[in-house]
């Protein structure tokens, strides 16, 4: 098998299977009918988002962490509260609709756990655009999100690159998910749709491009500088022994990076 070949395979079984799509849009089903009976008008609309939309989520059997971003947004006609509030009346609907074990809060989200996947549900307000909490660490209480944004931006970068991006988003992911989640996948997702590859065509070539630009910043703790720095190192050799052409020992390399499933 070439290095193309089974990067193209791998990237194949990290898609969700018929049987994980059928339940999350039986679960899926179930909290849209719930949230409608629990707020009323207090919603304005809910809907799915992140990477389960755009193609690029990962199966539980590759990322026990894979979960659905699900956006609630809350009526602000009595003007808008904290963010924290929403997230508490989250909570209130998920235990009164769930088993209790089910539900943690993961600032600024609301975690819901199924036996199949975990749900994120995040509260937002409209105001003249989506704003979701922002993260512990920011000044401010609310960020604007754009979930149509993304993806079409990545609809786009898949199709003028010969739909290579999503096969390769999701390998990076797995990467990432291995090692335990140096990073976030959005910022891996973002990355990628940012980035610019040239003279590639095949999988293979996006993947060795991505290690070859892929970097972290000064103060990123050592031991991710060091699982960024074996997996290009690895990409490289992997690169050489194909073009010196040894299939077998690049295949080898690459392994190292992401193995089978």
């Amino acid at each position: 098998m070439s290095v193309n070949s089974y990067l193209t395979s791998l990237a194949s079984d990290l898609v969700l299977s018929q049987s994980e799509k059928s339940s999350i849009l039986t679960s899926i089903n179930t909290l849209s009918s719930r949230l409608d009976a629990y707020f009323g008008d207090a919603i304005t609309e809910h809907f799915q988002f992140g990477s389960s939309t755009r193609g690029t989520i990962l199966p539980r059997k590759a990322d026990s962490n894979s979960d659905i971003d699900y956006m609630v947004v809350f009526d602000t006609s009595n003007g808008p509260k904290k963010p924290q509030t929403y997230l508490d009346r989250l909570r209130r609907f998920a235990e009164a609709r769930y088993s209790r074990s089910e539900i943690h809060q993961s600032h600024p989200t609301i975690i819901l756990s199924l036996n199949h996947i975990n749900f994120e549900l995040v509260p937002a307000i409209d105001n003249y655009g989506y704003q979701i909490p922002s993260p512990a660490s920011s000044w401010s209480e609310w960020m604007y999100t754009d979930p149509s944004g993304i993806n079409q931006a990545l609809q786009e970068k898949n199709k003028d690159n010969n739909y290579q991006i999503k096969p390769l988003v999701r390998l990076v992911k797995y990467w990432n998910a291995r090692k335990g989640h140096p990073f976030a996948s959005f910022s891996l997702e973002q990355y990628i749709i940012e980035k610019s590859f040239w003279f590639c065509s095949a999988l293979r070539d996006y993947f060795y491009d991505f290690w070859s630009g892929f970097n972290y910043t000064y103060d990123t703790p050592q031991y991710i500088k060091d699982m960024v720095d074996s997996a290009k190192k690895h990409a490289e050799k992997a690169k050489n022994y194909e073009e010196n052409g040894m299939p077998i020992s690049a295949e080898s390399e690459i392994k190292k990076i992401i193995p089978e499933i």
